[in-house]
């Protein structure tokens, strides 16, 4: 997975490096009741990953790590992890995603297009966010 997440930073032009949290997930997710997703291939090679920490005290949490291998790129993938990561924040009772998209922008200039087609609307500079409706049932049980 690191490895997948140098790769899709050096093709958005940017200088490789590795965040702290990536290298632990444990610790920084599912140890605090966070979660983190990894997608990967029929053939078992990791192609995406995401996640998510609650702000504490509140029903809102920030996305993080949304990244799709380069060459995977344009596929849906980004929309699923977007999609599944909302879903457990739902199932966890959060109510609304937030992202900070990055700074200098052009070097985000994904993420700036990414998020509003997904329901997400700026509310600062480089922050946006997003009202998680109530999950809709797949489908509807009879009494």
């Amino acid at each position: 997975m690191i490895f997948m997440v140098l790769q899709a930073k050096d093709a958005l032009g940017r200088i490789p490096r590795i965040n702290e949290d990536l290298l632990d997930i444990r610790k920084h997710y599912y140890d605090r009741g966070d979660l983190f997703w990894i997608a990967v291939d029929k053939d078992d090679r990791v192609i995406g990953c995401g996640g998510y920490s609650r702000i504490e005290g509140t029903n809102e949490a920030f996305l993080h790590r949304l990244y799709v291998k380069a060459s995977e790129k344009r596929k849906g993938i980004g929309s699923a992890l977007l999609e599944t990561i909302e879903a457990g924040m739902r199932d966890n009772s959060i109510t609304t995603a937030r992202v900070h998209l990055g700074d200098p922008p052009e070097q985000w200039f994904e993420s700036y297009s990414f998020y509003p087609k997904h329901g997400y609307a700026e509310y600062a500079p480089r922050y946006m966010v997003k009202e998680l409706s109530a999950q809709i049932p797949l489908y509807e049980e009879k009494p």
